[in-house]
C-alpha cells in the first residue's frame, strides 16, 4: 500500500453550490482497486473461467465492500474497522482500528489529485479506461499511467465506493462513489466528479479500493497483492510518497 501524506482538500457539491475544506491525515491506500483474484481468494470462491483475475472486482455493493474489509482484516490478524448491526442497517467505523476500510471521499479525492490542481492528473487516454477507449469492457489493473503518488486507475476502469453518505437529508443512506469507469463518458472521469447510490446497489462498472488508518505498530501482511508493473513486488509493499507533498 502507498503512504499518503497529510494535507487538505477542497470538496464541492455542485447541486447546492457548496464548497468545503477537509483536513486529511496521513493514511494508507492501495495502489490499485481490489481485484477479482484478491476478492474471491478471501471469500474462498472460484473465479469464473471467462473472467480475468487481475481485473477489478465489480458487481459489489457498498455493503459487500464493508464486509470484505472486515473479512480481510480478520484474515490478516488486524482489528476490524466496521461494526454492523444485526439487520445490516447501521454501520459504524472505528477509525483507530488497524484493519482495512474504504477511503473517505476526502481521502479519495486528495489521493486522486496527488498534488495536482486540475480536474485530472494527466491526459485521459494515458491514465484511464473510459467509454472511448475501453472497447466496452473492464481492464486489468495497472495498465495505464499512475498519478504522481503511484496510484493506478484512480480515474476510469471502475467507479470506487467511498465511506461517506452523500446527502442524508435528500438521499437517506445513499453512499458516494468516485472516479468514473470503462463505461463512463470523458466528462465523468475526473477527480471532483461525485456519484451516489443505495448501499445495496451493484453494477458491472463499480468496485472499490482499500485504505487503512496509519496506526502505531501496524502490521503489513504479505502475499495479498498481485504484481502491478514496476510498482508492486510480490506481496504488499509500503511506499512512502511524503517527498511528493506540496511545500
Amino acid at each position: 500500500m502507498v503512504i499518503i501524506p497529510a494535507g487538505e482538500v477542497e470538496l464541492r457539491d455542485d447541486r447546492i453550490k457548496k464548497q468545503w475544506t477537509v483536513q486529511v491525515n496521513s493514511y494508507l491506500l492501495a495502489p490499485v482497486p481490489v481485484t477479482k483474484e484478491l476478492f474471491y481468494s478471501i471469500l474462498q470462491k472460484p473465479i469464473a473461467p471467462n473472467e480475468h483475475p487481475q481485473t477489478p472486482v465489480v458487481d459489489v455493493s457498498w455493503n459487500d465492500a464493508i464486509l470484505f474489509c472486515n473479512r480481510l482484516s480478520e484474515r490478516s490478524g488486524l482489528e476490524a474497522c466496521y461494526t454492523v448491526s444485526d439487520d445490516g442497517e447501521v454501520v459504524d467505523c472505528n477509525w483507530k482500528a488497524s484493519g482495512y476500510r474504504l477511503p473517505t471521499e476526502a481521502e479519495w479525492q486528495y489521493a486522486c489529485k496527488a498534488g495536482t490542481a486540475g480536474y485530472r492528473y494527466g491526459e485521459l487516454d494515458s491514465i484511464a479506461w473510459y467509454q472511448e477507449n475501453a472497447e466496452g469492457n473492464v481492464h486489468e489493473v495497472g495498465k495505464k499511467e499512475p498519478n504522481a503518488w503511484g496510484l493506478y486507475d484512480m480515474l476510469g476502469n471502475v467507479w470506487e465506493w467511498c465511506w461517506d453518505v452523500y446527502d442524508v437529508n435528500v438521499y437517506g443512506s445513499y453512499r458516494v462513489f468516485r472516479g468514473g469507469s470503462w463505461a463512463e463518458e470523458a466528462r465523468g472521469c475526473g477527480a471532483t466528479c461525485r456519484r451516489r447510490s443505495h448501499p445495496t446497489f451493484r453494477i458491472d462498472d463499480l468496485g472499490f479500493r482499500l485504505a487503512r488508518s496509519l496506526i502505531e505498530g501496524s502490521i503489513f501482511p504479505q502475499s495479498l497483492w498481485p504484481s502491478v508493473g514496476n510498482c508492486l513486488e510480490s506481496g504488499m509493499i509500503i511506499r512512502d510518497i511524503s517527498q511528493f507533498e506540496k511545500q
